[in-house]
């Protein structure tokens, strides 16, 4: 057998609760009406009014404000004893109290009904600005590789077009389209896994080996910039212990900020400087430029959604890196140049050495 909530229908219910609601509201009724005028029992109404204001809705709760008023009147009519200026007094304090309290409930109903409206509002804008946060990130990080396609896709053409082809030449392009397009279809997977909150798929690797393969995919850029590339990687370090992918994700990123950051600099002037260094357990990446540097006290703010110095930037790349680098266990800084550029750096866990084979 059912309890007896469960196997009641909504109809019965709902005639129950305003059963109740009749026995109360009868209840008060008859102690107004058989005490005396001194006696305010009237104001109980207000305590129907507010249990009762969840399920009746709009029209209900005024409905039970005018039948409370009306009986609280009847009652000072039919009342038999007591000072009657008191019961004046009394019966107004009564109804006053049942049309404020009648009042401050619909008041209430009628605010948690705006916020759940808010709410519900707030969560479809969260889905529609996370599809838009991760769309614009997808974009943003797979430019590099589509770029990296293109321009080996236009060396295959004029390998190609010479006489005779250049075959070797040709086929080296197309393998680097086909390892650029490798790198944008796990570019997307690992966005895809960050926005939803997945771990890095973390492994050991040689550090150095993966920066080096991220300054050659950047090397057409960074000779079409006319940009002079000097390289300081600290020998013996420990292995990486990181998402290879997004650690590289992260380095091309820094690397294309300090070339993008060096376009206004006269090409005789254009240095970047790319090194590694160990630091208490960690592995250090530099990437310094010598453009114009940032502004003094936004340090912190290169790093946050959408805020960006650049005029056509949209603001998401220095923010993903940011969350690539501390998703991997290390942390991401800009430092001021003496001179002119900025210097950006970001660590990442390296392999202890009792975890070595």
């Amino acid at each position: 057998m059912q309890p007896f909530g469960r196997s009641t229908s909504p109809r019965i219910r709902l005639l129950l609760k305003f059963a109740l609601i009749a026995l109360a509201t009868a209840v008060i009724f008859v102690a107004d009406t058989g005490t005396r005028y001194e006696v305010a029992a009237a104001v109980f109404y207000a305590v129907v009014i507010l249990t009762t204001a969840r399920f009746l809705g709009r029209r209900g709760l005024l409905a039970l404000c005018a039948v409370c008023i009306a009986m609280t009147a009847l009652s000072f009519g039919l009342t038999p004893h007591g000072d009657l200026r008191s019961g004046l007094i009394n019966t107004g304090i009564s109804i006053a109290a049942i049309i404020l309290t009648t009042y401050l409930v619909l008041k209430m109903e009628a605010a948690r009904a705006a916020a759940h409206t808010a709410q519900a509002r707030l969560m479809r804008i969260a889905r529609v600005q996370g599809l838009e946060s991760l769309t614009t990130s997808i974009a943003h990080e797979v430019n590099q590789p589509l770029a990296a396609i293109v321009a080996s896709g236009n060396a295959g053409q004029r390998w190609l077009a010479q006489d005779p082809p250049n075959l070797d030449k040709a086929r080296q392009a197309f393998e680097r389209i086909l390892g650029d397009a490798g790198r944008a279809s796990n570019i997307i997977a690992r966005v895809r896994s960050l926005t939803r909150g997945e771990p890095p798929d973390t492994s050991e690797f040689d550090f150095n080996q993966a920066m080096r393969e991220v300054l050659e995919l950047s090397r057409a850029e960074i000779e079409r910039n006319d940009i002079v590339l000097a390289t300081d990687f600290a020998e013996g370090l420990a292995p990486a212990l990181a998402d290879r992918v997004q650690i590289q994700q992260v380095a091309g990123n820094l690397v294309l900020n300090a070339i993008e950051a060096m376009a206004a600099v006269p090409a005789r002037n254009r240095l970047l400087r790319v090194g590694s260094a160990a630091a208490d357990g960690a592995i250090v990446l530099s990437v310094a430029d010598s453009g114009a540097g940032i502004p003094p006290g936004l340090h912190e703010h290169i790093f946050e959604a959408f805020w960006t110095t650049k005029e056509e930037g949209i603001g998401v790349g220095l923010s993903i890196s940011r969350s690539i680098v501390e998703a991997n266990g290390g942390q991401i800084w800009a430092e001021p140049d003496a001179g002119a550029g900025a210097t950006l750096r970001f660590s990442v866990p390296a392999l202890a050495r009792e975890q070595r084979p």
